[in-house]
């Protein structure tokens, strides 16, 4: 039959259609071309150097290193330090730190120890060691700020032209260094007048006052002062150890305060005996044969990039 000789069936009831199993190629895809034969040869090349350069790449080792922070953002890391400087006193050391998240921490000193140290890189004293704080107690008053001063204040604020001179009237001085913006400084104003009036009623010879460093700036640079509050105690116009650092109540600024006072009495014993005039006449200060500084501890930081800096 014709149908079958061409890869096909024709038949029915009425002898008409046709259904084709095979149908034929078209004549280009069968005959060789010169462009045919140039894109195969280009296709074998291509497949050539793929199937080659990915057996020199799985047969060649390299190691790589990659650092990937956790997901979890409450673990932090803890970087220890130790950092010598020859020429700069301890009391201006102060450590920021910085990350890519917006962390910005200024004059940390949880967990940081500072030493003193001679021309030759030496420990000779010790100058602060602070870890992680407490909580600290703080005073309630019925009455504002503003209600007590409203007759006189007790503790006396203190401009730069007059500190030079207040602290020659006063042989023992406790300041109070702050900031009008700072929310723990509001805090503690109502508790500091109320110690400096208990301080005057009391007889205390100690003079009880206030600098606002937003306005009196050279004397907050002067005595190294770069948080707020800070309550500095001075004798015989110098600043006399280290910065008060406990509870800010009432009662207990009060007892520093009484210690630093009989301390005084002894250290006037003291200066009749030079030799023990020469051992405490700093107060365990920095002096002219120390004037280097060793400051080392850990810090807690968050996983992402960041910088820590000492200034």
């Amino acid at each position: 039959m014709a149908g079958a000789a061409n890869g096909g069936f024709r038949g029915g009831p009425s002898g008409g259609g046709s259904v084709n199993f095979y149908k034929r190629v078209p004549k280009d895809l069968t005959e060789a071309t010169t462009l045919g034969a140039g894109m195969s040869v280009c296709a074998i090349c291509i497949m050539v150097v793929l199937f080659l350069s990915e057996t020199l790449a799985f047969a060649r080792t390299e190691v790589t290193t990659t650092i990937a922070p956790e997901a979890d953002p409450e673990h932090q890391i803890r970087l220890n330090f130790n950092i010598t400087f020859t020429d700069l006193k301890c009391e201006f050391v102060s450590l920021d730190v910085w990350d890519a998240v917006g962390r910005n921490i200024q004059n940390v000193t949880k967990n940081i120890q500072k030493w003193q140290i001679d021309r030759e890189g030496e420990r000779k004293s010790f100058a602060g060691r602070h870890f992680e704080p407490r909580d600290l107690k703080h005073d309630e008053h019925d009455e504002t700020l503003e209600e007590m001063v409203k007759d006189g204040a007790y503790a006396k604020p203190i401009k730069e032209s007059d500190m030079e001179k207040y602290l020659k009237e006063h042989e023992m001085v406790f300041v109070d260094f702050f900031a009008p913006w700072c929310g723990h400084c509001k805090r503690l104003a109502p508790t500091w007048e109320k110690f400096a009036q208990q301080a005057f009623n009391g007889g205390m010879p100690v003079g009880v006052a206030t600098v606002d460093c937003t306005v009196e700036r050279g004397i907050c640079s002067k005595y190294g002062i770069t948080g707020y509050p800070t309550m500095q105690w001075f004798a015989k116009g110098e600043a006399a150890g280290p910065k008060y650092q406990s509870d800010r109540t009432v009662d207990a600024i009060m007892a520093y305060a009484k210690q630093r006072v009989r301390t005084n009495e002894r250290y006037k014993a003291w200066e009749a005996d030079p030799a023990k005039r020469d051992r405490y006449k700093n107060d365990g200060m920095m002096n002219a044969q120390n004037p280097g500084c060793q400051v080392h501890g850990h810090l807690m930081v968050n996983r992402v990039p960041g910088n820590f800096h000492v200034e």
